[in-house]
């Protein structure tokens, strides 16, 4: 498999991204899940399609370490490229890590003034100008449209093609949106262009697309979680 395949044949790409334009395509997309089901799993293979791509990603990760963060790209991109041959895996691995930069917050100290103080020292330095953010531990439970616009705009005025997130469900709060998007989220459910939701059935884990507004090319798209391996499928 070349890195070409790699793009090509990502699961992702029943998800729309990367086929447009960043002004067609800036959007804000959402992965919801019970604690401990996969959600930054499924936010880093995310940014390392973008990264594959040649995007420069900012991932911002609340109440977790750099280290930890880390770990997860070297374990999810080992996975993704494993069908590689081993010498073309680890000359491009380090191409493809340079586009990407970890950012720490601790819970407490987390607030989005911080955030773009911080990237604006970075591009006016010029150490880094990501293209997209991934912002990973976010508290949805305080949040509101209000907070949430405030990342549109600031998507728009740093020329971000996207933000996504993560968020915490619940199995006692049954609330959801009229699009089937749950709690804590059920209430700013239209600030998203995508929602996945990790849906852990009798069976298996379920990787349901409550919604896409770019799987018009493949309104029919269907995804699956891997529980054992962290991956997303085609199915």
């Amino acid at each position: 498999m070349t890195k070409e395949e790699l793009v090509r044949n990502n699961p992702l790409r029943a998800l729309g991204l990367g086929e447009k334009t960043v002004e067609e395509s800036r959007a804000m997309g959402l992965v919801m899940a019970r604690a401990g089901l996969g959600k930054t799993a499924i936010l880093v293979q995310i940014a390392l399609d973008f990264m594959i791509r040649g995007d420069h990603v900012l991932h911002i990760s609340i109440g977790e370490s750099v280290d930890k963060a880390r770990n997860w790209y070297d374990d999810i991109y080992a996975l993704t490229t494993a069908e590689m041959p081993a010498d073309e895996r680890k000359e491009i691995e380090p191409e493809i890590m340079r586009n990407r930069m970890i950012m720490t917050f601790k819970e407490s100290s987390f607030d989005l003034a911080t955030l773009e103080e911080r990237l604006d020292d970075l591009i006016k330095q010029d150490v880094y100008r990501p293209d997209c953010l991934i912002v990973d531990g976010y508290d949805f439970n305080a949040s509101d449209k209000q907070s949430l616009q405030a990342f549109v705009d600031l998507m728009e005025k740093k020329g971000l093609s996207g933000i996504w997130f993560s968020a915490v469900s619940h199995r006692e709060d049954s609330r959801t949106s009229p699009n089937g998007v749950p709690a804590p989220c059920h209430e700013v459910d239209d600030m998203f262009s995508t929602v996945l939701f990790i849906n852990p059935a009798e069976q298996a884990i379920k990787l349901d697309i409550i919604k896409c507004q770019s799987c018009e090319k493949d309104a029919s798209a269907k995804l699956a979680f891997d529980p054992s391996t962290m991956l997303i499928k085609r199915v």
